[in-house]
């Protein structure tokens, strides 16, 4: 049996910095679980343009449809700030999302104990805190047409669509009752009911597929401007949130926060499944490519790493080994160990980005 298959894009920025941590979690694998993975890399975003002209290059977005899973850095940067809409670096990433049809996005937002008082709430509201945003990915008012910028009249006036079908919204809340099984048992549905026809089709499809095949899961809906609300009041009664693209992108940001830093939070973009199984799937930190901190030694490369878990658990079927890198992590900050980001106690000296992946190799050893 052929190994399973991980094209890497370290992308530009902090991107290849996390990404070496991420390959030493790789390699323990191999050498200590005999876990191997068949791994290549290719470039994305302004590393890809500088190289090719090209954000992506068609050659690497052919590999990303092989392989069992894409696992991406960063993209982006003030040097491509001036370049055509259509050749930024961000355009890679939008490009792999739509041709692999990456319609569910997975946005976890885990507050580890130790990290309870970096959060803006009050550590009784965030500590423990497990929640999963499931954003629908591919469709909705960023993807709708007629979409641009007009002259109407004497003026100009700028037109984005909200447009959704029903299998659209079936196929993501299917994918938000299935993760639900495997956790809390929840799902709550945020969209704006009381004003957009398209939020009156999404509840009534998301309520149709859940009463037909998953009746055993509790469904709840919530208008999404109370559901950013009740994030900021009481996150912990939420187990996983399923919303369209605009909302998803709004709320997964503001949850993000509530665990205190981007520089922790992993995501997982997954598709349709392949003739073996696997979805189509890619995975990435949710912060970006942090320019200013670049080739400095200063990046957090835990989202990056707890994204690889993440790949190890809806990828490879591994959700012991994923727990076992996500209880490294763990250890690793409740021993006060601390990248910048992180710092919030005098006296407290960071360590550097490969210091920390150090550490969890250390942890990961512990545990066998």
């Amino acid at each position: 049996m052929s190994n399973p298959s991980l094209l890497i894009l370290p992308g530009d920025g902090i991107g290849p910095e996390v990404m070496t941590e991420v390959r030493k979690i790789i390699d323990w694998y191999g050498a200590k679980r005999d876990i191997a993975f068949d791994v290549s890399e290719g470039l994305v975003g302004g590393c890809s343009y500088d190289a090719h002209g090209t954000p992506l290059t068609d050659e690497t977005m052919a590999k990303a449809q092989e392989v069992d899973a894409v696992l991406l850095g960063a993209v982006g940067g003030p040097k491509y700030d001036n370049l055509d809409f259509s050749v930024k670096p961000e355009r890679g990433l939008l490009r792999l999302r739509k041709e692999m049809d990456l319609f569910s996005n997975l946005r976890p937002a885990q507050c580890f104990d130790a990290l309870a008082d970096f959060s803006s709430l009050k550590k009784d509201v965030v500590a423990g805190l497990d929640i999963m945003i499931v954003r629908e990915l591919t469709s909705g008012i960023y993807f709708g047409e007629p979409r641009g910028i007009f002259e109407e009249g004497n003026e100009r006036v700028g037109i984005n669509t909200q447009r959704y079908t029903e299998s659209e919204i079936e196929r993501v809340a299917r994918s938000a009752f299935e993760l639900a099984r495997r956790r809390g048992n929840k799902v709550c549905s945020m969209e704006k009911a009381n004003v957009m026809e398209s939020g009156i089709l999404w509840r009534e499809v998301v309520q149709k597929v859940h009463d037909e095949e998953y009746p055993d899961v509790e469904l709840s809906h919530m208008y999404a401007d109370a559901g950013a609300m009740q994030l900021c009041r009481w996150p912990k009664q939420f187990d996983v949130i399923v919303t369209d693209n605009l909302f998803g992108d709004l709320l997964s940001d503001a949850a993000a926060m509530l665990t205190g830093s981007l520089g922790m939070l992993p995501s997982a973009s997954l598709g349709a499944p392949m003739a073996n199984g696997r979805p189509k799937a890619l995975y990435e930190p949710v912060h970006g490519s942090a320019p200013d901190i670049a080739g400095q030694g200063k990046a957090n490369p835990i989202a990056c790493i707890l994204s690889f878990a993440m790949a190890l658990r809806y990828s490879f079927d591994l959700g012991e080994e994923a727990d076992r890198l996500e209880k490294a992590v763990e250890q690793v900050l409740a021993d006060g160990v601390r990248t910048a980001d992180l710092l919030g106690e005098e006296g407290v000296t960071p360590v550097s980005t490969s210091e920390m992946g150090d550490a969890i190799v250390a942890k990961l050893d512990a545990s066998l």
